[in-house]
């Protein structure tokens, strides 16, 4: 059986995915779960497929790896929604459709007759999953917002960075709309359930606003329901002084935080145990006061003291050997990963999480993250390579719907595929 034709949870189901970046993390979760996605995009394709890094670096539209990366696991097709021809199309699609997935701006669908009022009187029991940046309602509604707006708006970049520097944003890729794609696609399958009890479908509206501020609970609304503080930027590490966490080694750098109190029976002392049994001179570590150690006053005489052994330990080994340390002594160290240590970890291979997905285009394969989790029974799969600019046309609209090779030339010639 190949990887297309493995049942998987979601595999009688078929996705309609209309959506741009906000959205298309949450047509890839579906496929893999089994569902058949097919991604609907403008003749000439669509603009996320402009959005870099690019295989071999080099800029084409069908080379793009973000495109590849968030597209898996999907059929494409070809489709000018915005015409009137385009617009029968899609509804005849609709017809035999579980889901429509979908990112555009509060009312574009409606002004198309798309919209889910018109939709259900098609299919009562579709599912339409829109992800906007403030959802279809509130003030903010027709704001737009890519991912920096959405990620500071949702609250996190308030509290990320250093409190003598500005806000800044984790990375330069879509973690507002890799939020908000994750819950769009927790909803949809919710609201399968519920038209199994039910008959009847529904609309899903998705905030990429929201889906940021659900993530920031630790930063923002632990320390205000634990002791009523409000969190600032860097909070975590703020003091009057200065001590590292990421601490340099042979080969990169390790994770690793000193505290005190009572934490730091946990933490602290047995990393200067395991110090002291390779010879470094920890006197000063072994004598420290560590249960009336607080490092939000601690000067930067004490800090130092206390960087020196443990940076001059930390330069005579590996990242690997400070892994296999660390598990010996039972310190909670952790390797930092560069991309390639990710891609040849041990655990992740023996778990099988990358696959390879063979790229006939480009004469070759290329090594993905795997499904999202293991399940005995119908475990998801990256059953298929990102589509190409309208490779499905000829599958879905001749074999599926009927359409002759003549009537596809008019319609490709019309620029409504």
């Amino acid at each position: 059986m190949t990887q297309q034709e493995a049942e998987g949870m979601l595999s009688p189901y078929r996705v309609l995915d209309l959506t741009d970046e906000k959205g298309l993390f949450c047509g890839k979760l579906l496929g893999d779960l089994g569902a058949d996605v097919i991604k609907i995009e403008k003749p000439g394709g669509d603009p996320a497929r402009n959005i870099g890094p690019f295989y071999h670096d080099e800029p084409d539209p069908e080379k793009s790896l973000f495109w590849f990366a968030f597209n898996t696991s999907k059929r494409g097709i070809t489709l000018d929604i915005e015409t009137a021809d385009g617009q029968e199309i899609f509804r005849r699609l609709v017809k035999s459709a579980d889901f429509v997935i979908e990112s555009f701006p509060p009312g574009y669908m409606d002004k198309l007759g798309l919209g889910y009022s018109d939709l259900e009187k098609l299919n009562p029991g579709i599912i339409m999953v829109s992800i906007t940046p403030f959802g279809q309602t509130g003030p903010y509604k027709d704001y737009k917002a890519p991912d920096i707006v959405a990620w500071a708006m949702g609250g996190e970049m308030y509290v990320s960075g250093d409190a003598d520097r500005p806000p800044v944003r984790i990375s330069h890729h879509s973690h507002a709309y890799l939020h908000a794609g994750s819950e769009a696609a927790i909803a949809a399958t919710a609201v399968l359930h519920y038209r199994h009890m039910t008959g009847e479908g529904q609309q899903v509206d998705v905030s990429i606003q929201e889906a940021v501020t659900r993530t920031s609970h630790q930063g923002t609304t632990i320390p205000w329901d634990t002791n009523k503080t409000i969190a600032k930027r860097g909070a975590m590490f703020q003091s009057r002084a200065r001590i590292t966490n990421l601490w340099p080694c042979k080969d990169g750098y390790v994770n690793f935080m000193y505290w005190g109190g009572p934490m730091a029976l946990r933490f602290n002392l047995p990393l200067i145990q395991w110090m002291g049994d390779e010879g470094i001179d920890v006197e000063f570590l072994k004598s420290f006061d560590w249960l009336a150690f607080d490092w939000r006053t601690a000067e930067q005489e004490t800090m130092d003291l206390i960087a020196e052994p443990t940076r001059k330990f930390f330069m005579t080994h590996t990242k690997a050997e400070l892994l296999d340390g660390a598990v010996k002594y039972n310190v909670p160290l952790y390797p930092v990963a560069t991309t390639v240590d990710t891609v040849e970890n041990v655990q992740l291979a023996a778990r099988n999480f990358w696959v390879e997905i063979e790229h006939p285009e480009l004469g070759t394969t290329i090594t993905y993250p795997g499904a999202f989790v293991n399940a005995s029974e119908t475990p998801p799969v990256v059953s298929r390579r990102a589509p190409l600019i309208g490779e499905h046309n000829q599958e879905v609209y001749e074999q599926e719907l009927g359409l002759s090779r003549e009537e596809l030339l008019t319609l490709k010639q019309a620029k409504v595929i």
